[in-house]
C-alpha cells in the first residue's frame, strides 16, 4: 500500500486523489471486517498482491496509448474485485455515494416529479405534492424539451432526471411543451428536498380492508410512515391488512426489524445475525420488543423483486404463523452490508454479515459460477419451480417451509405479464391520454384534467371508460398509423385491457401515480387473491392471539 502512494508523488492533485481511493479501497479489500493490522503484520502474499496491482497500473499509466480515465479505471478495479467476494458488495463513485446516502434519508433533492419515456420522448408523468416542479404548474403530459439550454433530443429518462438533480437553493430551467401548444414554453424552478417515503399508497381497499404498499424501500422513516399509516386506517375502521412488499429492495435492518416488530409479540425472534470480528463468529440475535402488537389479520404480498429487508419481515411473519405470505417466491438476499464511507467522498457496501430466520432457515439464493450480471437476471428469467426447494423448517405451528433460495409464499399465485400486443398499445395509449386530459378529443372535452389533487381515494365510478373513448382511440390510432401501426382490430382484440389502461392514464393527470396505482389494483391476480384468502389469514391470527395468550 505504501509503494502504491509513493507512485503518485508526481501526479496531478485530481490523479493522486483517485490513486488514494484505490489505495485505500484495496486495503479495506484485505482489512475489512478483520480488526485492523499493521502493513507488517500482514502476508506475504497480500503483501505481493497489492505490489503487484500497484505496478501493474503503474505501467498502464505509463504505456497505454491513450490517457487513462483514472476514475473509470479505478471503479472498474474496485467493482471487479467486489464481484468476486459476492453480487451484493458494491463500490460507489463521489456522485452515486452521495446520492445512496441522501435516499438513505428517504428525500433527494431536485424538482419533484415523476418522468418517464415514451414514444421516444421523456414526460412529466406527475409532480408531487408541494414539490417545486407542483408549484411551478407541471403538469401529466408536458414534453420535456430542453434542460438549461440543452436539448434532451434522443436522451433516456435516467439521463434527463439526473440533469433535473442538483444541490438544494440552485436553479434549473426546463423547457416543456404542452399537448394543443404549438411552442416550448420555459420554466425556471428552484431544486429542494424532495420526499422519498417508503409508504406509496395506503387505503381502505375493501369494507373494514386495509392495504399498504411499502414499495420503496426500507430508510429512516419507514416504521414512522407504517405506525402513521396504520392508525390513519384504523381510525378508517380497518381491522384486516395486507402489507404490499412487492419489489421491494430491502434496505435498513434495523428498520426491518421495527416492522417487523409492530406485528410480532415481545421476545419472539426475528432474525439472527451472524458476522465476522477478528477471525472468530460472532452472532446477535434481534428479538420482537413490543408489548402491544398490532394483532389484526395479515396477508403480506411478495414477489420476485422483494428482497433483503423486506424478506426478513415477511419471513419472520410466516415462520411464527403470524400472517399469510402471498405472491412468487421472493428474491433470496440474505447478506447484510456495512457502509464503509471512504476519503473523498466515495463509499462501499461490503457484505459483513448473513441472517438466518427464526426457525434456522438461510434464503441466499447461489451465486456461485455465475456473473454480476447473470446473478441478477436469473432471477427474472428463471421459471419459478414447481416445488419449493431447499431443505426443509418448521414454522412455530409445524407448517413446513423451504430455504435455498427466497422465501416460497403458502400461496403461489405468478405475475400476470403483458403480451407483445399489449406492451405495443403502451406507447399509443399515453399519446392518446395526453390528448384526452387536455380537452383535445372532440366531443371527449369532459375528461379534461384542468389540474392535479392529491391524496385521493379512487371512487369505482370515477374516469370510467366508456365505449365512446375507446372507438375514439381506434380513430386515433387510424389517423396516426404512421407512427403507431397498430390496427382497430389489436383494441378489439385488447379491449378491457385498453379501457383499464386509458383510465390509467387519466388518474395519473387527475390525482397522480400513487392515486392511479388504485386503477391496476383492481385487475392485479395477486392483490385479489390475498383479497380472497384473507378468512385464512383470519384464522392465523386467531390461533396467533390464542398461543401468545398463553405464554
Amino acid at each position: 500500500m505504501c509503494y502504491a502512494f509513493d507512485v503518485v508523488r508526481e501526479r496531478t492533485k485530481g490523479e493522486r486523489a483517485v490513486r488514494r481511493t484505490l489505495g485505500i479501497a484495496i486495503a479495506l479489500f484485505f482489512l475489512v471486517p478483520l480488526a485492523p493490522r499493521r502493513p507488517a503484520e500482514r502476508s506475504p502474499d497480500e503483501q505481493t498482491i497489492l505490489a503487484d496491482f500497484a505496478e501493474a497500473l503503474t505501467i498502464i499509466d505509463e504505456n497505454y496509448v491513450e490517457k487513462i480515465d483514472y476514475e473509470s479505471v479505478v471503479k472498474a478495479a474496485i467493482l471487479g474485485m467486489l464481484h468476486t467476494l459476492d453480487p451484493h458488495s458494491n463500490f460507489y463513485d463521489k456522485r452515486e455515494f452521495a446520492r445512496f446516502r441522501i435516499e438513505q434519508t428517504s428525500q433527494y433533492y431536485g424538482i419533484g416529479a415523476t418522468i418517464g419515456a415514451r414514444n421516444g420522448k421523456v414526460y412529466i408523468l406527475a409532480p408531487f405534492e408541494n414539490t417545486p416542479a407542483h408549484r411551478a404548474g407541471l403538469r401529466y403530459g408536458d414534453q420535456i424539451v430542453a434542460i438549461n439550454g440543452e436539448s434532451t433530443e434522443g436522451w433516456p429518462s435516467t439521463q434527463v432526471s439526473e440533469r433535473l438533480r442538483g444541490p438544494r437553493g440552485t436553479a434549473v430551467e426546463v423547457r416543456i411543451l404542452r399537448a394543443g401548444e404549438r411552442e416550448p414554453r420555459t420554466v425556471r424552478i428552484v431544486r429542494d428536498a424532495i420526499p422519498l417515503p417508503s409508504i406509496v399508497n395506503a387505503y381502505v381497499i375493501r369494507p373494514g380492508m386495509g392495504y399498504i404498499a411499502l414499495s420503496r424501500g426500507f430508510n429512516t422513516t419507514t416504521d414512522e410512515e407504517l405506525q402513521s399509516a396504520l392508525a390513519e386506517l384504523q381510525a378508517q375502521g380497518v381491522t384486516r391488512l395486507i402489507l404490499d412488499l412487492r419489489s421491494n429492495p430491502g434496505g435498513f435492518l434495523e428498520q426491518a426489524v421495527r416492522v417487523a416488530d409492530r406485528f410480532l409479540a415481545a421476545g419472539q425472534l426475528i432474525l439472527t445475525q451472524k458476522s465476522r470480528t477478528g477471525r472468530r463468529q460472532a452472532e446477535r440475535q434481534y428479538h420482537a420488543q413490543n408489548g402491544n402488537p398490532n394483532l389484526m389479520p395479515l396477508v403480506i404480498l411478495v414477489n420476485r423483486g422483494t428482497a433483503s429487508a423486506s424478506e426478513i419481515v415477511a419471513g419472520a411473519i410466516q415462520e411464527h404463523d403470524r400472517g399469510l405470505i402471498v405472491g412468487e417466491p421472493t428474491f433470496g438476499k440474505a447478506l447484510v452490508q456495512t457502509i464503509i464511507p471512504l476519503p473523498f467522498g466515495t463509499g462501499l457496501t461490503l457484505s459483513t454479515a448473513k441472517y438466518l430466520l427464526p426457525s434456522g432457515r438461510f434464503i441466499q439464493r447461489s451465486y456461485l459460477g455465475l456473473s454480476y450480471h447473470s446473478y441478477y437476471a436469473q432471477r427474472r428469467d428463471t421459471e419459478m419451480p414447481a416445488q419449493p426447494q431447499g431443505p426443509g423448517f418448521r414454522t412455530d405451528t409445524g407448517r413446513e417451509v423451504y430455504g435455498g433460495g427466497g422465501i416460497t409464499p403458502d400461496v403461489i399465485v405468478p405475475a400476470v405479464t403483458l403480451t407483445r400486443e399489449q406492451s405495443a398499445l403502451l406507447g399509443p395509449i399515453f399519446a392518446f391520454a395526453r390528448e384526452l386530459v387536455a380537452g383535445l378529443i372532440p366531443g371527449l372535452e369532459r375528461y379534461r384534467v384542468p389540474g392535479i389533487t392529491f391524496r385521493h381515494v379512487l371512487k369505482p365510478g370515477e374516469y370510467r371508460i366508456t365505449d365512446e373513448v375507446i372507438e375514439a382511440f381506434k380513430k386515433y390510432l387510424q389517423e396516426h398509423r404512421s407512427e403507431f401501426r397498430l390496427s382497430p382490430k389489436t383494441v378489439d382484440e385488447n379491449r378491457e385491457f385498453v379501457r383499464n389502461y386509458i383510465r390509467y392514464e387519466v388518474v395519473t393527470a387527475a390525482y397522480g401515480i400513487e392515486t392511479a396505482a388504485q386503477v391496476l389494483n383492481e385487475i392485479d391476480v395477486q392483490l385479489l387473491k390475498a383479497i380472497e384468502v384473507m378468512p385464512k389469514a383470519v384464522e392465523l391470527a386467531e390461533g396467533y392471539r390464542q398461543r401468545i395468550a398463553k405464554r
